[in-house]
């Protein structure tokens, strides 16, 4: 159940389309489970408690459509339990209509008073599977609505079993929306963050734990030196003092230590099950997104004159909500296009030696850290050879091509956007945009789609996923001395390539992967950074790829594969070129994670620009260069890491500050050339800053530019009053409005 307190600020129209949900959902599983179970003893009560929970929730609202609807087909339940009606399959596609009927009942206020033609039918629909159901009349009513004892009903329930209603009971659950539960991610990930800080401070008290040890010995050593000589009375008190004051600290310091590596190892603990908790609380199990597939399969198949089956294994496996949310479009692609194409006619499975009945088997697992779907049919196939054909008639390829393909490649054809096996267009399949989605979506997601096909057996869809898209595992490169990430998923493959593998074809470098060619292209020049001043003889290449070309790119170093907690760029950044979201290291560290798709289309327009620098030599020469310093001021780590990538990209030397306090620390521990500061910050704002930094007479030269999100007049009033040199917002990263004033108020790096 939902906790009251979710409930309070809700109508009760707007419980009623909760309740109506749903019993929906239950009542179309154990609607489908009729027709499997010789003995539905169980099914028709649930059914039963189902319809009579959606009728007295209409009836406390005055839905009376509703009311009659699940009137009707509470009764029918009734009747079959007695033994008096049996439920046929086309019993059953009354009744799910009728339950399609009540769920647009609830969301369509038209529908919600009055005779509708269409409900009355239906009603007299269900009516008539037995003569024992009377139909009552639908007649609107405007009494007052009255204290009844089915009030509870208004609140969701799902029509269980014992046991499962145990279980539910057991486990209650509150809504939370989408972005609590991202922050409440970043918090757990900066806590784990923050908990790492702990270990060095720890290893640091180890040293003056030592130091003062060893300070305790030599005291003692001091003691013993003078013990034989005559020594004034005084002195030795107070040398016996300051030895025993060595000693209890000697002890504390001991004992300090003691409890905080304690609490630094019970700290980490609990930020650990924190951040596994939160995990736990975005995943669900596949059960509970799949929950419409069945009646799917089943109405599609009817509608096509076929018997088919869906069988789920591992429907209670976990998977994270936004995959989840994001695979119920393309597993349904899939479903339909086994319906419609491969499980054949009952009449031609008999002929084949089959049973009647088709078999689409979807099996969820875990493995290797990652999420396996596979989507199996007991169909006809693809005949490869026919494929073949169809590649070469559609003009994708020539014969002789064609025939060197191997079935894995033929199979990625189908992948590909308007490419279909059947020359018939229904509504159903046969435009060839299905699986193309199918494909499009599995790759925003992080994963990988493979085709199957044995002629006459079958067909059989492999999806690998991510198990969440909250924490990925990526591979950490070092490119001009920071850290980048790349999904694993997203990496063909990564190899050391030796300088004597490199070969050049009309100025692109290029080497031979599984007798391919792979051109190469340093990751320096697609992210516009410096060039190396050493090229070493060994280069660590990422290879990705966006199905037609491979390219090779060449980083620095592989630092290695770590588990990410992915944060979103701030929205107020836009889109940033190569770049997808942000993560922190567990030493608190940025690192950026890199677009693929994105980093893919910036090295064809390198190509495509023909000014390409060979990757397998340094720089011409390194020279020495006095470094112009800017100190960069804001609470928030996205937004500094993007001022200081593109400052240092310009030769700027920079720092960074988090908050107000820490910015006027360090501009009166250094010497700096600007200060760029935001304007909201805890301890001391922007404005505070700036008048700081102008009232003080050693650092009132130092320009200061103000960039906020705020655009009103009267903040840029006040920041200018304050003596800022600039205001700018925080847009100006994309269209060079910052990196023009830094060059007017302090030239070039």
């Amino acid at each position: 159940m939902i906790e009251d307190s979710n409930l309070s600020q809700l109508s009760l129209l707007d419980l009623f389309n909760m309740e109506v949900k749903t019993q929906v959902v239950a009542l179309n599983n154990f609607l489908l489970a009729l027709e499997t179970n010789p003995d539905p003893k169980l099914e028709l009560a649930a059914l039963m408690r189902a319809a009579h929970c959606i009728k007295g929730a209409a009836r406390i609202v005055q839905i009376e459509p509703a009311v009659t609807l699940a009137h009707v087909m509470e009764d029918c339940f009734s009747a079959a339990q007695a033994g008096t009606v049996s439920l046929t399959a086309d019993g059953v596609d009354v009744l799910l209509q009728g339950v399609d009927m009540l769920q647009h009942i609830a969301e369509n206020p038209n529908l919600q008073q009055g005779n509708h033609p269409d409900i009355q039918s239906l009603v007299k629909a269900i009516a008539n599977l037995s003569t024992s159901v009377t139909i009552p009349a639908i007649v609107p009513q405007v009494n007052i609505l009255q204290p009844t004892p089915q009030i509870e009903s208004v609140q969701p329930e799902i029509a269980l079993s014992p046991v499962e209603e145990l279980v539910t009971t057991q486990n209650r659950t509150v809504r939370v929306s989408t972005d609590n539960l991202n922050r409440l991610m970043g918090l757990a990930g900066e806590t784990i963050v923050a908990t790492k800080w702990l270990e060095p401070f720890t290893n640091s008290f180890l040293k003056v734990r030592a130091n003062q040890v060893e300070l305790f010995n030599l005291v003692g050593k001091l003691q013993e030196l003078l013990s034989d000589r005559p020594l004034d009375k005084h002195i030795k008190e107070h040398l016996s003092a300051v030895y025993q004051k060595t000693s209890e600290c000697s002890q504390l310091i001991s004992d300090r230590q003691n409890e905080l590596e304690s609490f630094s190892q019970r700290s980490g603990n609990l930020a650990d099950r924190l951040y596994r908790e939160v995990i736990a609380i975005r995943m669900c199990s596949f059960a509970e997104g799949g929950k419409g597939l069945p009646r799917m399969v089943r109405d599609l198949s009817r509608q096509l004159g076929k018997r088919v089956k869906l069988e789920i294994k591992g429907k209670y496996t976990l998977v994270d909500r936004d995959i989840l949310d994001r695979l119920e479009a393309p597993l349904t692609h899939i479903l339909r296009n086994a319906i419609d194409h491969g499980i054949e006619f009952p009449q031609d499975r008999v002929a084949a030696g089959k049973p009647e009945e088709g078999t689409i088997e979807i099996e969820v697992v875990h493995r290797a850290g990652m999420l396996f779907i596979t989507i199996s049919d007991d169909g006809r196939g693809i005949d490869i050879e026919f494929l073949r054909q169809e590649v070469v008639r559609k003009q994708m390829t020539n014969a002789e091509m064609a025939a060197r393909l191997t079935e894995a490649e033929l199979m990625e054809f189908l992948l590909l956007p308007g490419f279909s096996t059947t020359q018939i267009v229904t509504e159903i399949s046969g435009r060839g945009v299905g699986l193309d989605i199918v494909h499009s979506t599995v790759r925003e997601v992080g994963g990988t789609l493979r085709a199957v096909s044995r002629l006459g057996k079958g067909m059989a869809f492999y999806l690998q996923l991510p198990l969440t898209l909250s924490v990925v595992r990526k591979l950490l490169v070092e490119i001009a001395g920071e850290p980048y990430a790349f999904g694993l998923t997203k990496i063909e493959q990564v190899l050391m390539l030796s300088k004597s593998e490199i070969a050049v074809s009309e100025n692109r470098p290029f080497f031979l992967l599984d007798n391919q060619p792979v051109e190469l292209i340093s990751a320096r020049q697609v992210l516009e950074l410096p060039s190396p001043a050493v090229s070493p003889d060994l280069l660590p290449v990422v290879v990705i790829s966006d199905r037609l070309n491979h390219y090779g790119l060449v980083v620095d170093r592989f630092i290695g594969e770590h588990s990410l907690v992915v944060r979103p760029l701030d929205s107020r950044l836009g889109k940033v070129p190569n770049i997808s979201a942000a993560a922190l290291m567990d030493d608190g560290s940025p690192v950026l994670i890199i677009d693929v798709q994105d980093l893919v289309r910036s090295i064809a327009k390198v190509f495509s620009s023909g000014q390409l620098s060979q990757v397998n030599q340094s720089a011409c020469q390194v020279l020495t260069k006095t470094y112009k310093r800017v100190l960069v001021v804001d609470d928030s780590i996205t937004v500094r890491e993007m001022e200081r990538k593109l400052l240092e990209n310009n030769s700027y030397k920079v720092d960074v500050a988090v908050n107000g306090i820490d910015g006027w620390n360090a501009v009166r521990s250094s010497d700096y050339n600007l200060v760029i500061t935001d304007i909201d910050m805890p301890r001391m704002n922007g404005f505070e800053l700036t008048s700081q930094i102008k009232a003080h007479a050693k650092f009132k030269q130092i320009p200061v530019i103000i960039v906020s999100y705020k655009d009103r007049e009267a903040d840029r009033i006040q920041g200018l009053e304050a003596g800022a040199d600039y205001y700018l917002t925080k847009s100006s990263f994309h269209d060079h409005t910052l990196l023009k004033a830094v060059i007017d108020l302090i030239g070039e790096g």
